[in-house]
C-alpha cells in the first residue's frame, strides 16, 4: 500500500532539475535539491577507547549509499565534529588533529568509503564541519569553550556546564581544527566542506550578540564576530585546491531579543561573498533556547518553508554567493516558487522518511512528501523520528513509514523505553535514536511510492 503523501497539484519538476554552477569554486550541481546535514550518531563510540571514537563504519556507509541514490545535487553530510573534546552526541563523526590521512587507518578510510558511496551516482558530497561549543553536554565536556562565559539553561532534556571564554590561543587552535578537517575531508575524496555556523554552535556563538560580549578583534562589531569565520576560510584555501567547495550554514533569524536578525544576516552575507568567497549560504535559523523549526507565521505554513520570508530579505545581495533554504518543504509546487528567492532546496525530514525522495520528486513519479502523522511543531519529536529512520536504513532496513498510524503507536512506544534507558545511561554508553522493537523490520526498498 502506497504511504500517505500531502496533497499537491501535479507540475512539472523541470525547475528543479536545473544545474547550479558554484561561481568561485566552478563545480556544478546537478540539480537544485540539497540534501542537507543531519545528525546520525552513527559512528563508533566508546568512552573508554578514545582513539576509535567518531569513525565512519557500515551503517552510515549504508545510508550515504543510500542517499547517494537519492538523485540529490548536493549531499550535506551530517554534523562532523573537528574537537574531540567537544561533542554534540555520542556517535558524532570526530576528525581528531593529527588524524592520519593514509590509505589502511581505519578512520581514513571509512571518510573516503562514505565520500565514494556517496558521490557514486553523481551527487557533490560536501561534509559538514561543527563544533559545539557551549552546546556539548555536561557529561561530555563540563567546561566548555565559547565566545564569552555566558551560560546555557538546560533545554531539551539536556545540561550544560558552564562555558569560558576562549583565549586567543584556544581561538587559534579552533581555527587549526576546522583547517585541519577540511584537508582531511579533501584528502579523503569529499567535494567541500559546510561550516555549521547556525543553531547556536560555537561558529553561530560568536555571530550572535546574545552569546559574544567580548571587547577584543573577536567582538564588537558583525566583521569582528565574523572574523574567526573569515580566518577559517583563509587558511583552508591556503590548504586545498581552488575547485574545494566552501560553504556555510548560517541562521536567517535567532527569534530571541538580541539575537541575529536578517538584517545583520544580510550584512554578513554580503561579506562572506566579498572576502570569503564562499560557494554557497544554507540558511536556517534559530537556536537550542528559541527553536525555529516551526512555522512562526500562518505566511509561512501556506509557503511551508520556515525560513523564506527571511530568506527573501537576504538573497538579494547574494549575486555571486548560491543560496539554499532548508526547512519545512513538503510539494514540488513550493519548492518551485521558492526558486523565485532562493537558488536551491534544502530537504532533510522528507529525506528521512523516502531516501530516494530527491530522484522520485525529479522523475515526475511523486508531487511531495510522505504525510507523516506526527506534531510537525514538535521538534525534539520530529528529530527523533528522523534520527530512527536514518538508524533503521543503516542496518539495511525500510524506515518506518509514520503516515501509517498503527506504525505511529509503535514509534511512539519505543521511543517512551528510549527515553527512560536514556535518562538512566549516566555514563554517555548509549548512541544513536530509537531501537524499533515493535515492528518488523522490512528490508530496504526505495520504491515506497
Amino acid at each position: 500500500m502506497s504511504p500517505d503523501r500531502y496533497p499537491s497539484e501535479a507540475v512539472d519538476p523541470a525547475p528543479l532539475k536545473q544545474p547550479l554552477k558554484f561561481e568561485f569554486s566552478g563545480r556544478v550541481a546537478r540539480n537544485r535539491l540539497l540534501k542537507a546535514a543531519t545528525t546520525e550518531r552513527l559512528a563508533s563510540w566508546s568512552r573508554n577507547e578514545p582513539t576509535f571514537v567518531g569513525i565512519p563504519e557500515e551503517k552510515l556507509i549504508n545510508v550515504y549509499r543510500r542517499w547517494g541514490q537519492g538523485g540529490y545535487g548536493v549531499i550535506v553530510s551530517g554534523n562532523i565534529m573537528v574537537a574531540d573534546d567537544h561533542l554534540e552526541a555520542p556517535g558524532n563523526m570526530i576528525i581528531p588533529l593529527g588524524a592520519v590521512t593514509k590509505v589502511g587507518d581505519r578512520r581514513f578510510d571509512g571518510f573516503s568509503e562514505l565520500a565514494n558511496v556517496a558521490k557514486r551516482e553523481g551527487s557533490l558530497f560536501v561534509g559538514q564541519l561543527n563544533h559545539p561549543g557551549r552546546q556539548t553536554k555536561l557529561e561530555l565536556q563540563p567546561n566548555p569553550v565559547s565566545p564569552s562565559d555566558i551560560p546555557l539553561e538546560n533545554t531539551l532534556g539536556m545540561s550544560f556546564g558552564r562555558p569560558h571564554a576562549a583565549s586567543l590561543a584556544e581561538i587559534a587552535k579552533i581555527t587549526h581544527q576546522f583547517v585541519w578537517s577540511s584537508e582531511y575531508l579533501y584528502e579523503a575524496g569529499f567535494d567541500g566542506v559546510q561550516l555549521h555556523a547556525a543553531h547556536g554552535y560555537l561558529l553561530a556563538a560568536f555571530l550572535s550578540k546574545t552569546t559574544n560580549n567580548r571587547t577584543d578583534q573577536y567582538g564588537g562589531s558583525l566583521l569582528n564576530r565574523c572574523r574567526l569565520i573569515l580566518e577559517i576560510v583563509q587558511g583552508i584555501r591556503q590548504k586545498v585546491p581552488s575547485s574545494f567547495i566552501i560553504s556555510i550554514k548560517l541562521n536567517s533569524v535567532e527569534f530571541q531579543e538580541g539575537g541575529l536578525t536578517p538584517e545583520e544576516a544580510r550584512e554578513l552575507c554580503t561579506i562572506l561573498q566579498d572576502q570569503a568567497q564562499i560557494d554557497f549560504v544554507e540558511l536556517s535559523g534559530g537556536t537550542y533556547q528559541r527553536l525555529a523549526w516551526e512555522h512562526q507565521r500562518e505566511s509561512s505554513r501556506l509557503r511551508e518553508a520556515f525560513f523564506l520570508e527571511f530568506a527573501e530579505m537576504i538573497t538579494p545581495v547574494l549575486t555571486r554567493t548560491k543560496s539554499y533554504v532548508t526547512g519545512g518543504f513538503q510539494t514540488a509546487p513550493a519548492m518551485i516558487n521558492a526558486l523565485k528567492a532562493t537558488d536551491g532546496i534544502g530537504i532533510a525530514r522528507a529525506a528521512c522518511q523516502e531516501f530516494s525522495f530527491g530522484r522520485h520528486l525529479l522523475d515526475g513519479r511523486i508531487n511531495s512528501a510522505i504525510a507523516q502523522r506526527l506534531d510537525h511543531q514538535n521538534f525534539m519529536l520530529t528529530n527523533v523520528a528522523a534520527g530512527t529512520q536514518i538508524g533503521q536504513v543503516g542496518c539495511d532496513e525500510n524506515p518506518i513509514d509514520l503516515s501509517v498510524p498503527e506504525n505511529v503507536d509503535c514509534f511512539l512506544k519505543d521511543m517512551k523505553t528510549w527515553i527512560q534507558r536514556l535518562g538512566e545511561d549516566k555514563d554517555m554508553l548509549m548512541q544513536g535514536y530509537v531501537n524499533m522493537s515493535s515492528v518488523a523490520p522490512a528490508p530496504y526498498n526505495d520504491n515506497l511510492i
